[in-house]
C-alpha cells in the first residue's frame, strides 16, 4: 500500500499540460494588450484631431462671419492645392487670411501670423451658391501619425457659414 505522502506531487503529463495552457494563455494575453494599446492610441488620436478641428473652425467661422461680403477673395495659396486660400476684410478694417502653407493652417490679421494647426491635410474654400456670396463653405482634412508609420485622418467639413455684413 502506497501512502499518502508518496502519492501528493504531480505526473509530468499534468505538468506538460499546465505549461501549454500557460503559454497560450500569455500568447492571447500579448495580442491582446497589444491590441488594446492601438485602439487607445486611435482613440486618443481622434479625440485629439476632433478638438483641434473643432477650435480651428470655430475661429475660422467666427472670422468669416465678420468679413465685408463684397471684399472676400478665394485663391490658391502658392504651391497649394486649389481655393486652399481665402481673404477677406472684416467691418474694423482688418484684412484676414487664411491659407494652407504645407501642413500648417495660417491666419494672417494684419501684420499679424498665427499658425492655427500643424495637422492640415487639405484646406478648400467655395462659394455653395453662385447666387449668394453671403455663404461660404469650408472644407478641411486634419491628419496626424500614429503607431508604425500610420497616420490618422478626420475630415470635417462646415457648409454654412454665413457672412453677417
Amino acid at each position: 500500500m502506497v501512502s499518502a505522502r508518496a502519492r501528493a506531487g504531480f505526473t509530468l503529463v499534468e505538468v506538460m499540460l499546465v505549461i501549454a495552457i500557460i503559454g497560450i494563455v500569455s500568447s492571447l494575453g500579448a495580442v491582446m494588450f497589444i491590441q488594446v494599446n492601438r485602439y487607445f492610441i486611435l482613440s486618443k488620436a481622434k479625440i485629439a484631431l476632433q478638438q483641434e478641428a473643432r477650435s480651428v473652425m470655430y475661429v475660422m467661422a467666427k472670422e468669416l462671419r465678420q468679413a465685408q461680403s463684397s471684399t472676400i477673395a478665394i485663391t490658391q495659396a502658392s504651391g497649394q492645392p486649389y481655393y486652399s486660400e481665402i481673404t477677406f476684410t472684416e467691418q474694423e478694417g482688418n484684412t484676414v487670411t487664411f491659407l494652407q502653407n504645407g501642413k500648417s493652417l495660417e491666419m494672417i490679421n494684419g501684420n499679424d501670423t498665427q499658425v492655427l494647426s500643424n495637422n492640415l491635410f487639405y484646406l478648400a474654400f467655395t462659394f455653395p451658391r453662385s447666387d449668394d456670396m453671403n455663404i461660404v463653405s469650408i472644407a478641411m482634412t486634419l491628419e496626424t501619425s500614429i503607431y508604425q508609420g500610420g497616420e490618422k485622418a478626420l475630415h470635417m467639413a462646415s457648409e454654412n457659414v454665413q457672412v453677417m455684413n
